[in-house]
């Protein structure tokens, strides 16, 4: 008997990505449906109006939109959250409030994002059958003030943090969202030195209920250094100011996962890594015996992209990339 795994990561708030992610679970005919960290989106869009003129109007992508109705206000509204942001209709007086006051603009985008993940979680419990599990967590990029959401659907939709999971037959499933450094200063990042320690301290537990490496799976949002997971482009600046290098006329590309993540799969040898956080490395690899993938994202175009993986009783029988 087969159980289907399907493994998404890096949405970063595109509501068009979550409808599939969902959807895959009956699309694919899956048991097991995961999206494992980067869930939330990076910036809010506001929708300004009514303005003298009647109209409300948005900027996105350096693209000026304009709405003369209710029903065209609806429609930018959708097209922002497809893309990952979180659209904001407001007066243009709210607008100026906002930008004389960082700790207000803070507040808002906590609230549109807690928001955002409670009404995704409705609709995936609607939606998904109920014979089919399902597991989220976080990311490096997402702020913490998502976690006790992701803590208050436990019946339905598992945060697999700080747990040892029985993913299915006898594997077992460990996690970590933090990832090393990157230029952005994002929320869950550290030195390589304490994310060993932290996969460590996640193994430690497996190890308390398997002695089997072969029966482990690994959830590190953090791609292991130098395999086809991590290349992404060499930047040169940190934070908005970062740029990618071009040589003549291609970005230069970089191994940058973690050093520590690849230090442990050499190590430890697990069945399987499941990763993230590098969109452009949309790859599978092995480390030795392993099998590390990462689904890569295009969640700006609204496309979904996964890996389904069969698993039988004591092995790995088929893995696939999808996207749609």
């Amino acid at each position: 008997m087969t159980v289907r795994l399907f493994f998404a990561t890096d949405s970063h708030g595109s509501e068009m990505v979550w409808r599939k992610w969902v959807s895959a679970a009956t699309y694919y005919k899956v048991d097991i449906l995961m999206l494992s960290g980067d869930i939330t989106g990076k910036a809010i869009v506001p929708i300004v109006g009514p303005r003298e003129d009647g109209t409300w109007v948005a900027t996105i992508f350096g693209q000026k939109l304009v709405a003369r109705n209710e029903d065209e206000v609806q429609q930018i509204y959708d097209k922002i959250a497809f893309s990952g942001y979180y659209p904001y209709v407001c007066t243009p007086e709210e607008v100026e409030e906002l930008k004389k006051d960082p700790k207000k603009v803070e507040q808002l985008f906590d609230k549109v994002m807690v928001e955002r993940l409670k009404a995704w979680i409705d609709f995936a419990e609607e939606k998904v059958p109920d014979n089919v599990d399902m597991y989220v967590m976080p990311g490096n990029d997402d702020s913490f003030v998502i976690d006790p959401v992701l803590k208050q659907y436990p019946q339905r939709i598992i945060c697999p943090l700080d747990q040892v999971i029985n993913l299915c037959y006898d594997f077992h499933m460990i996690s970590c969202e933090w990832v090393n450094p990157t230029p952005w200063d994002t929320p869950r990042e550290c030195s390589e030195k304490e994310l060993w320690k932290k996969i460590w301290a996640q193994y430690e537990k497996f190890r308390e209920v398997c002695d089997d490496n072969r029966k482990l799976i690994c959830n590190f949002h953090c791609p292991p250094y130098n395999t086809r997971l991590d290349l992404a482009p060499k930047l040169k600046g940190k934070g908005a100011q970062a740029q990618p290098i071009y040589v003549l006329g291609k970005p230069v590309m970089v191994h940058v996962g973690s050093k520590s993540v690849r230090k442990f799969m050499e190590k430890i040898q697990p069945l399987l890594g499941l990763h993230g956080h590098i969109h452009e490395s949309y790859a599978f690899d092995y480390i030795g015996r392993t099998l590390v993938v990462n689904p890569g994202s295009e969640y700006t175009e609204g496309i979904l992209r996964g890996y389904i993986i069969d698993f039988e009783k004591d092995k790995i029988v088929k893995y696939m990339k999808v996207e749609g």
